[in-house]
């Protein structure tokens, strides 16, 4: 049985939900972000997604059960792994390779996406790249320049506006911050 959840964004989320279900004897038979895939064949169909719905909701996950909120899950999904192999390497606009990958005309997938997320494809994928700004910040191995170059900016200064427009300082400000904080990657909206 082949289920897709909502708000699974990291390995440790894949790691956590993998171990609770196998620790309830629920045998998982392939888990990546968005999905998971039981085997269901020697148990009570209704008993084993009980006992799922349980263990997604004490991780504040959900059972996505529409093809519309799957495919939006599919969106986030692949603008996430976008951000996991720096550089970012974009060629062509994110509208034609998402409409690529996900096989639907980008215009049908911003509307639902717009519709359900209430924010664009366009500045939700801004705001991760934002997080993953944050993230680089604090890990204190590359300058301000290098980070625009790991997430496509063609200059630093679009990236430092784009920063203070959405986190409220500057880059540096931040940098320098004693309390700054990032958001996890299923809160951002």
């Amino acid at each position: 049985m082949k289920l897709y959840i909502k708000n699974m964004v990291c390995s440790r989320c894949l790691k956590v939900i993998k171990q609770e279900l196998e620790e309830l004897e629920i045998k998982v038979t392939s888990i990546e972000l968005g999905e998971l895939v039981i085997d269901d064949s020697n148990s009570n169909h209704d008993d084993i997604i009980f006992q799922i719905e349980k263990v997604l909701h004490s991780n504040n996950f959900e059972i996505i059960h529409s093809s519309e909120e799957i495919l939006v899950e599919k969106i986030k999904h692949f603008l996430f792994n976008k951000l996991e192999e720096l550089p970012l390497d974009i060629k062509v606009n994110l509208s034609q390779v998402l409409s690529a990958e996900l096989n639907h005309e980008y215009k049908s997938l911003s509307k639902l996406f717009s519709h359900s997320e209430k924010i664009t494809i366009e500045k939700y994928f801004i705001r991760l790249k934002i997080e993953k700004v944050k993230e680089l910040i604090q890990l204190k191995q590359h300058t301000f320049s290098e980070i625009g170059y790991l997430l496509d900016y063609n200059n630093v200064n679009h990236l430092s506006r784009q920063f203070k427009e959405i986190v409220g300082m500057s880059m540096t400000e931040y940098k320098n911050y004693d309390d700054s904080k990032r958001n996890h990657y299923d809160e951002i909206i």
